[in-house]
């Protein structure tokens, strides 16, 4: 007698039910990442404010901005350098250049370490270089160059090189009108990735691109 054997096989009711486990694991990742993309995005927002907050809390402190502080050599800080005192900020690209240099928005940072305004070590020549943002891009304070960043701003910004184009339309819509190209909010596109300090002057943000992203103080 020949004996038969049932192929063994997954019912639809079985099939049905992986596919559910597997679009709630799927489901709970997208969730994930859109959770920890949000993350970012808010201390990137809280970065603008920290940075502001810091700068007029100097300000306040000594009568003086930072990295402009003439007298920073000789309130007790080990390797500070001093700024020339002539109450502004430089206006070209190196703000995100921190380092060793004696440029203004380098020597910013460190005033503000010696200060205790924001973390970091002050010494020389740590103290000089920019902090990083959640993006992984660098955060510069700049005088505004209506030419390259300002966009027809005045006075002093905030910038952060780097950033996502979904990150910079959700930080501009929150925190100004959703337009790169007016209100207190302005962004250039990068060309390339890695540029930082793009000089592009963005009509609209794409997805695809980054953006050097400034808020005026």
């Amino acid at each position: 007698m020949i004996s038969r054997r049932k192929e063994a096989g997954f019912t639809l009711v079985e099939i049905a039910i992986v596919l559910v486990i597997i679009g709630l694991l799927l489901g709970g990742v997208l969730k994930g990442q859109e959770m920890i993309e949000n993350a970012k995005i808010k201390n990137l927002r809280s970065d603008f404010e920290g940075v502001s907050a810091a700068f007029y809390a100097y300000q306040d402190r000594y009568k003086v901005i930072p990295g402009d502080d003439s007298r920073a050599a000789t309130r007790g800080w080990t390797d500070a350098a001093a700024g020339n005192g002539n109450g502004v900020l430089p206006n070209n690209n190196a703000f995100f250049n921190g380092g060793a240099g004696t440029n203004e928005s380098s020597l910013l940072w460190q005033h503000l370490r010696y200060a205790s305004l924001i973390s970091g070590d002050p010494a020389n020549p740590n103290g000089r270089v920019n902090p990083m943002h959640s993006f992984s891009g660098k955060i510069g304070v700049t005088g505004l160059d209506t030419n390259r960043y300002g966009g027809g701003m005045s006075g002093l910004a905030t910038c952060a090189s780097l950033v996502p184009g979904k990150a910079a339309s959700s930080i501009d819509a929150t925190l100004d009108d959703g337009m790169p190209n007016r209100g207190s909010i302005r962004a250039n596109a990068a060309t390339n990735i890695n540029t930082e300090a793009a000089t592009t002057a963005a009509t609209g943000y794409d997805e695809s691109l980054t953006y050097t992203l400034c808020k005026r103080m």
